[in-house]
């Protein structure tokens, strides 16, 4: 029964009157008047003294009849308890009369929201061309209020007085490896999501005691990047950086791998819940590993839970910012990249914007957001969904609504909004500006306006010679790496949209800057409720975005309440005050920089 016509049906059984003739009630023995005089919804058999349903027997005889002295005053009691119960059944049907219109509500909510996306709701439709045609003039002409880089950050962060930090007893030293036990994952997703996966394995190896063999990256069916460990992080390091916690090795001994015909899919595969606590591991996963002195875990993204004792997320963060670091070829095309980025900064001090804008076309096509594009981006964001996920978008329960996305700030920026943001906050024509991308959907047309508030806009693909970017075509988690260092290193940090890309980077920043992450993270529901807004002025438009970035200046030193939880409060995008023993120690050798060797 659906539940609309369930509470229906109750409402009507509780509405309901009972007859009840009050000569028939007062002929009743008195325990029977008590019962019907405040029960009158509900038919209920007579009871005997010890409360119990009498019997229907005929042969048991009944009590005998009241006096009409009683019956009289039975008769006053049934009125005022009548007055009572009619009290009673009047509240509790609005109790439900109230529950029956909260559901319905509840049922018939999504469905209007459905509805905000034809275009009435503010915000819901993609109007940013229009209204930059509508500014540009005055953006061209005004240089009025512009911001120095070097001026952009007001808020500085005063750390708490805690105790001297000592790494050796915060961290777990390793055990020896007596029963010679072996740790597999496979660490799926994007670059920053294998990253996670990664650090959690260190932590779950030195939990389990087990030895751990490098981290297999698995092929995404999107990015199609074939990368192994070592193409893009440096794999000597990594092991010698962990010595003193793990053991980590690139093969497994010869004898294990024989008792599974020399192949790795063929071992024991445990699948293990979301977000396991340590106990999980302990409990559920070290018995079999102790069993069969292997295991395998695939897949392993978000395997582990965020809130961990203090020693656990020391190796995280000592994983994290020390473990891991970059392929030489990586780190060396970076260290290139800044250097020539800082060179093209001369006007502003070698200091530079960074922008990571996620309007590649899978990005788009994901999003199902409508641009301006009609009916032939519509049919080739189509293609690109039906080639990427397949049946994914046009399953039955799925519901698409592109005006809805947009009014809850979920859709991508286009470089037009990230144009007129960045000059509606102070920043000038002049400003150098590094773009951190992959390939933009129709690149041609949505970056001419970018180009024209901001001239000195950069790429990898502007900035590296073909020569220097050929190792790196076809593999995206490698190009996306060298984006990150560039971006690590930049003044001011801008992201656009969610994920893990701008999560690590923000608490990379926040790590090697004194605790600010220096990242603008704008309001995009506020943003897009201004560009659909055709009457909005450029003065206007330049008061939000000023006070939009003051927020994110004051939100870049804010450290959120430590939770108990076990995916709320990541260590990767706010590594500080749980990092801070590692960060000590950093700043007291001066190796901030090793990590990236890169000189800054």
């Amino acid at each position: 029964m659906q539940p609309a016509l369930l509470i229906t049906a109750i409402i009507a059984l509780l509405s309901r009157r009972v007859p009840l003739n009050t000569h028939h009630v007062c002929n009743l023995p008195n325990m029977f008047q008590i019962h019907f005089s405040l029960s009158p919804f509900f038919t209920m058999s007579p009871k005997n003294a010890n409360g119990y349903a009498t019997s229907n027997n005929n042969n048991i005889q009944s009590s005998p009849p009241t006096s009409p002295r009683n019956r009289k005053n039975c008769r006053r009691r049934l009125r005022r308890r009548g007055s009572f119960a009619m009290l009673h059944r009047r509240n509790v049907l609005l109790i439900v009369t109230v529950l029956y219109f909260t559901g319905l509500i509840s049922c018939v909510g999504p469905l209007f929201s459905l509805l905000q996306y034809s275009g009435l709701a503010t915000g819901a439709v993609y109007r940013s061309h229009e209204i930059f045609q509508k500014f540009w003039n005055d953006i061209e002409a005004d240089n009025s209020s512009t911001i120095e880089l070097s001026s952009v950050w007001i808020y500085k962060r005063k750390l708490k007085e805690q105790k001297t930090c000592s790494i050796g007893t915060t961290a777990i030293t390793k055990d020896s490896p007596g029963a010679n036990l072996y740790l597999i994952v496979d660490a799926n997703g994007g670059l920053n999501q294998q990253r996670s996966s990664i650090c959690n394995a260190v932590v779950i190896a030195a939990l389990l005691n087990a030895t751990l063999l490098i981290p297999h990256l698995e092929l995404h069916n999107v990015w199609r990047d074939s990368s192994k460990f070592g193409d893009i992080y440096d794999e000597d390091h990594f092991i010698s950086t962990l010595k003193d916690y793990i053991t980590v090795v690139k093969k497994l001994p010869a004898e294990l791998m024989e008792r599974y015909d020399s192949n790795i899919s063929n071992i024991q595969n445990l699948r293990v819940q979301a977000w396991a606590p340590p106990r999980y591991y302990l409990e559920e996963v070290y018995p079999v590993l102790f069993k069969w002195r292997v295991v395998r875990i695939s897949p392993f993204a978000n395997r582990l839970s965020m809130h961990l004792p203090s020693h656990l997320q020391f190796l995280r963060c000592f994983s994290n910012y020390e473990a891991l670091r970059f392929s030489l070829a990586i780190s060396a095309l970076a260290k290139k990249l800044v250097k020539r980025m800082i060179e093209r900064s001369s006007n502003s001090v070698g200091k530079y914007i960074s922008v990571h804008l996620r309007f590649e076309e899978d990005m788009v096509a994901f999003s199902c957001c409508i641009y301006d594009g009609g009916q032939a981006e519509k049919s080739e964001m189509d293609v690109v969904r039906e080639k990427g996920w397949g049946k994914k978008f046009k399953q039955k329960y799925r519901v698409i609504a592109p005006g809805l996305n947009r009014k809850n700030g979920k859709c991508p920026m286009t470089p037009v909004e990230v144009g007129m943001m960045l000059r509606g906050m102070g920043f000038a024509k002049d400003t150098p500006i590094y773009l951190a991308s992959g390939k933009i959907y129709q690149a041609d047309r949505y970056l001419a306006p970018l180009r024209k508030m901001f001239p000195l806009l950069q790429t990898k693909e502007t900035l590296a010679t073909k020569d220097e970017l050929a190792p790196f075509e076809g593999y995206s988690s490698r190009l996306a790496a060298v984006d990150y260092l560039v971006c690590l290193f930049s003044e001011v940090f801008v992201t656009t949209q969610g994920g893990n890309f701008p999560h690590f980077l923000i608490g990379h920043r926040r790590y090697l800057y004194n605790g600010h992450a220096k990242t603008i993270k704008p309001d995009k529901i506020k943003l897009v409720t201004l560009l659909q807004n055709t009457s909005t002025s450029w003065i206007d438009f330049k008061h939000q975005m000023g006070s939009m970035l003051a927020e994110s200046d004051r939100k870049g030193i804010m450290v959120p309440r430590v939770k108990k939880s076990t995916r709320k409060g990541s260590i990767y995008s706010n590594p500080l005050p749980e990092c801070r023993c590692l960060w000590e120690s950093e700043r007291a050798t001066n190796r901030s920089n090793s990590y990236l060797m890169v000189d800054h």
